[in-house]
This record gives structure tokens, C-alpha cells and sequence, in this order.
């Protein structure tokens, strides 16, 4: 999930552009099967999910594919519109996902895709998708430039350029920082994206970094670096990272003497991070477009549903934004009158305004990104309320 420089754009997109026409090569190119009439009572709309089911961010996945799977059940009870999903496993890989989507889109004709997870995976398969002109949509994927990959790239994904303000320049105010800690995996397209944003939204308020410190996916020590920011006595730290790396992070800081608040990115939002690090996430702070203890009706059903659904599990904001995702899919193939035109699923989902979602109201700007409003959270007592 990075901003990446314009000729590693251009590298990643000829590399996968080339394995689509290797791909492609005797099976039609690759083209969209042909229109169906109608979407009511027709044949299924075979959407493909590319998602990090193995791994070390397995949870991540597990999530988003939890939220696809009782959406498509009510989706399909209400007998509108028949969805089928068909599953890839991307392991968190990025070329995974490239096998992920030629499969779905030269073999399984889908007619549009869900993911991938991560973001790094995004701009690995984004352009694959855009040249075959098959509508992708990240529900997870928040670096910068994620739909500039192409105008079948969507995301219902809050980008961190929005997120991560909100909840630094929250800590800032409730907390008075003055200086702060950064620290940053520098392997992970996202996180270094994550940091950028926390780094620039720490210069436009004023507040001295006085340590940048790195790491890579999967470490398991982070000794040498939080010695280094315990010394300096900071009055936050900020963390761009997955929940895995995040959570032993905290519960190294906390072991040590680090008492201060900690503010995350994205990868804060599993409650894996909570049951990883336990009570050491306590103090932890993020933005999110999900909160489960708003009070709204959508929201409180969605919960019981899942709940119901999944032994009395509570739904993360990956399970909810998937959620989401496919309804937009099912709405927007219904306006389209096909299960089958990709071009015009995509127009279709580019032309999404007022949807009310689980995570709130919901638009597609004219860059398809997401128009949509994000709770500050804090994790207390071993679980996420509203910073206020």
C-alpha cells in the first residue's frame, strides 16, 4: 500500500500487461463474455474475490471474506440478483494476485473482482484488470494512487490520506503532543505510504519528530528501536504497520516502560491487534469508517446477523467494508440490467452516489475514490470506542 514513483508504476504495469497477453494468448484475449439480457432470474453473476486467506495476515482476509459470504446469502435470499463468488487465495503475495486475476478474468470470465487485500497486491493486479477492462474494487487497499492504476480500479477503502489525519491531528488536540516517535515498516508498499501521511500531517501541525525508526514484515524484535524512542521520552508514538508487527511492537513498548499513547494506521483497525498484544493495546489510536457501537439500525443488524453467522464473532471494519462492497456490486449489476457487461458494471459502480452502507453513507468522486465520513477510535479495556 505505497505511493509508488511513476516508472515502478509503469514497470509493474508492463510486467502484468505481459503476463495477461501470455495468458490471453489463444483463449479470445480475454475478452467479456457475451451480455446477458437480464439480471433477474438469469444466470449467476460470477464475481471473483482475490484475498489474503493464508499467512500472516490471514485475518485480514478471513474478515473480508466473512463479510462477502453473508451478503452474497442475503443478497441471493432476496431473489433479485444471484452472485456467485469465486474465491483466490493471494497469501499476501503480489504475484499471487497477478495469477489471481488472469485466472478469474481468461478462465472463470468474471465479470468484475473483489480485492486484492493489500495494497502492494493492488498495484500488482490493478492494471491487469483495467486492460482487460474487468471492474476491480479494493475493499482494503488505502495507499495513495490506488485508483489512478486505471478507470476500472475502485476502492470503498477510506485511503490513508484521509484517515490518518483524523486520527493524528485528534491525538495531537487530546493529548497536547509537542514531540512523537515514528516508526514504519519500510518493506510494505502501505505502510511506507502510512508514514508519509503521518509524517506530513506531524509538519503541517507543528509537532517535532524527534526519531524515525524502521522495520521490515515480520520482524519479531523491535528492542534496539523502541530503546531508542523510550530514551528520547516521547509524547506519542506513531506506528504504520500490519496488525502483526503492530501488535508486538506495543506489547515490547509497554514492557519497557513506553506508557504514551500510540496512534496506527490502517492495519490497527483487526482485533487481532487487541488479541496479539492484549492489554498492552490499550491507548491505541486510529481512524476508521467503522465503528460498531454507533447507533444505527443498519449497523446493530449487520452485527447480529454476523454474530449469528459466525459464533457470536463481532465484525471488523474489513468484514464490514466487504460487506458493503458486494451490495454496491449487486446494486450497481441490477442498474446495469446484465450479469454479465463489465463495461457496464463499471459505469455503473462509478455512478454510485448515497449509498447507505453499514460504514456509513457512501459516493465514488470523479476519481472513483470514496466519499465518506471516519470515527477516531481508541482501544480501552480491550476494545474500540470513539475518542472524544
Amino acid at each position: 500500500m505505497i505511493t509508488m514513483k511513476k516508472g515502478l508504476i509503469k514497470w509493474f504495469s508492463g510486467m502484468t500487461i505481459g503476463a495477461l497477453l501470455l495468458t490471453t494468448a489463444g483463449c479470445g484475449g480475454g475478452a467479456a463474455p457475451a451480455a446477458n439480457s437480464g439480471s433477474q432470474g438469469g444466470e449467476a453473476a460470477k464475481i471473483g474475490v482475490i484475498s489474503y486467506l493464508t499467512g500472516g495476515g490471514a485475518a485480514y482476509g478471513q474478515a473480508i471474506k466473512e463479510g462477502l459470504d453473508l451478503a452474497a446469502g442475503e443478497i441471493n435470499a432476496q431473489g433479485k440478483l444471484k452472485v456467485e463468488l469465486i474465491y483466490e487465495d493471494s497469501r499476501g503475495e503480489k504475484t499471487e494476485a497477478i495469477n489471481a486475476a488472469n485466472k478469474l478474468i481468461n478462465k472463470d470470465n468474471v465479470v468484475g473482482i473483489i480485492g486484492p487485500t493489500l495494497s502492494g497486491e493492488m498495484f500488482a493486479a490493478g492494471p491487469i484488470a483495467d486492460q482487460a477492462g474487468v471492474p476491480i474494487m479494493g475493499t482494503s487497499t488505502t495507499a495513495e494512487g490506488i485508483p489512478a492504476l486505471g478507470n476500472f480500479v475502485f476502492r470503498n477503502a477510506l485511503p490513508e490520506f484521509l484517515a490518518v489525519p483524523q486520527a493524528v491531528e485528534k491525538a495531537i488536540s487530546t493529548y497536547n503532543l509537542k514531540k512523537v516517535a515514528v516508526m514504519y515498516s519500510n518493506n510494505n508498499d502501505w505502510a511506507v505510504s502510512g508514514y508519509k501521511t503521518i509524517e506530513s500531517t506531524l509538519k503541517k501541525n507543528g509537532v517535532e519528530i524527534v526519531a524515525t525508526e524502521t522495520f521490515a514484515d515480520k520482524d519479531t524484535d523491535y528492542s534496539a528501536q523502541l530503546t531508542k524512542i523510550a530514551a528520547l521520552k516521547p509524547d506519542a508514538v506513531m506506528v504504520s504497520s500490519l496488525y502483526q508487527e503492530a501488535s508486538l511492537v506495543l506489547k515490547k513498548a509497554r514492557e519497557i516502560g513506553i506508557t504514551v499513547p500510540f496512534v496506527g494506521t490502517n492495519g490497527f483497525n483487526s482485533p487481532e491487534l487487541i488479541k496479539i498484544a492484549g492489554a498492552a493495546a490499550d491507548g491505541a489510536i486510529v481512524a476508521s469508517p467503522w465503528f460498531p457501537g454507533k447507533q444505527d439500525d443498519k449497523v446493530q443488524k449487520f452485527i447480529a446477523d454476523y454474530k449469528a453467522k459466525y459464533n457470536n464473532k463481532i465484525p471488523d471494519q474489513f468484514a464490514a467494508q466487504s460487506y458493503d462492497a458486494l451490495y454496491m456490486f449487486a446494486s450497481a449489476l441490477e442498474k446495469a440490467g446484465s450479469t454479465t457487461d463489465r463495461q457496464k458494471l463499471r459505469d455503473s459502480i462509478a455512478n454510485i452516489k448515497d449509498f447507505q452502507g453499514v460504514t456509513g453513507k457512501f459516493a465514488f468522486d470523479e476519481k472513483r475514490e470514496p466519499v465518506m465520513n471516519a470515527t477516531v477510535l481508541i482501544i480501552k479495556d480491550g476494545q474500540f470506542t470513539e475518542l472524544k
